[in-house]
């Protein structure tokens, strides 16, 4: 008969291995009710667009891929409220995005992919046509891109001959009532394009667009420095929350 040796476990080993001592862990379903919210929100913006819908459920739309288990219209609501609108959400600085409760780096990711979209079919809808023929074009791209920043930005667009854009640029940007432009900076770029006429533009983040006495200065000033070199500038336009003024129609170029 046989002698059959019983060992001392070791003390130094688990009794079970990692795998059997912890269960199986799985990610928490999704609750029904707002798989049920979420299908039927697609539903309508698939059947009706997005022109019948709020603002806070376009915005649940957008925050549904960076946000999948979670309610997000209370996020939605808080940026509401925070900025006002929904061009407003989009459109604002990353640094106060980052301020706001639950919205991660994902969903702000979200966010500012809507908002380089929408700037870049507004551009490309006033791209490769004259300005005059194309200026509700313009002034569109303006405002998406312009209307809703928190300080002001100066943009120059640069024509040919023929009045087509050869360039869109960013001039200066600078606080909430003023942005540092340079008449020098601006003729230079025109010759290094070739540009023969140019096209000002900057933002009130007030709302009002009408023009202060400083503007008034500074584009005289600009006008006279590119005449110079036979450069010609059509307008000036600053563009507020809901309308812009153009220099040239109220008789101030």
């Amino acid at each position: 008969m046989g002698h059959t040796s019983h060992r001392k476990p070791d003390p130094h080993l688990p009794l079970l291995s990692f795998r059997e001592a912890m269960p199986a862990q799985s990610k928490p379903d999704q609750p029904s009710y707002l798989k049920d919210h979420r299908k039927r929100l697609r539903e309508r913006f698939l059947i009706g667009g997005s022109g019948p819908m709020p603002d806070y459920e376009l915005l649940e739309l957008l925050l549904f891929r960076a946000i999948p288990r979670r309610d997000v219209k209370p996020i939605a609501r808080n940026l509401l409220e925070t900025f006002g609108d929904f061009n407003s959400v989009i459109t604002a600085p990353l640094s106060r995005l980052k301020n706001i409760s639950g919205l991660g780096s994902s969903a702000i990711v979200e966010l500012k992919i809507v908002e380089a979209a929408a700037q870049r079919l507004s551009r490309a809808r006033m791209l490769n046509k004259p300005v005059i023929s194309g200026w509700n074009a313009l002034l569109d791209y303006c405002h998406t891109v312009m209307a809703h920043r928190e300080t002001e930005e100066f943009r120059v667009l640069y024509l040919n001959t023929k009045n087509m854009i050869l360039a869109d640029e960013c001039a200066g940007v600078g606080t909430v009532n003023h942005v540092p432009v340079y008449p020098r900076e601006i003729v230079r770029r025109c010759l290094d394009l070739s540009a023969s006429a140019i096209i000002l533009v900057h933002n009130h983040p007030t709302g009002d667009p009408t023009p202060s006495h400083a503007d008034i200065e500074m584009t005289a000033k600009i006008e006279k420095a590119a005449q110079v070199f036979d450069i010609a500038l059509h307008d000036h336009v600053i563009i507020g929350k809901e309308t812009e003024l153009s220099f040239r129609a109220s008789g101030l170029l």
